[in-house]
């Protein structure tokens, strides 16, 4: 593992998010769900898609609150072009759990 500095830290800016759409993406080539957050007024609305389609449904996804990284420069993925990075980690079977806050926090809130 590579040791990095607060200061390399900080540079990685994770907030929090809301889905207020999920639909499917069929050209993906592995399962996936595209998405659309609000990062609030600072950040507004941001496109994504995830491979998270073992533990979440698009019809159960809007109104979640997730953390995403949002400085990352915009990605093609397939006719998405993906604004932020939301963040998961690997179950027992390595599929994607997502990150969220465990309380009611702003939209846009960053993490520290």
């Amino acid at each position: 593992m590579t040791e990095i500095t607060f200061d390399d830290f900080m540079k990685v800016d994770i907030r929090v998010g809301q889905i207020i759409r999920a639909e499917p993406f069929p050209e993906a080539r592995k399962p996936t769900i595209k998405l659309w957050l609000d990062f609030g007024p600072e950040l507004g609305e941001k496109k994504s898609s995830a491979q998270i389609t073992k533990h979440y449904t698009v019809d159960g996804l809007p109104g979640k609150r997730v953390l995403a990284v949002v400085n990352f420069p915009p990605r093609q993925i397939g006719p998405v072009m993906s604004e932020v990075l939301v963040l998961g980690v690997p179950d027992a079977d390595d599929e994607v759990v997502l990150l969220t806050p465990d309380q009611d926090v702003p939209v846009g809130g960053r993490m520290y």
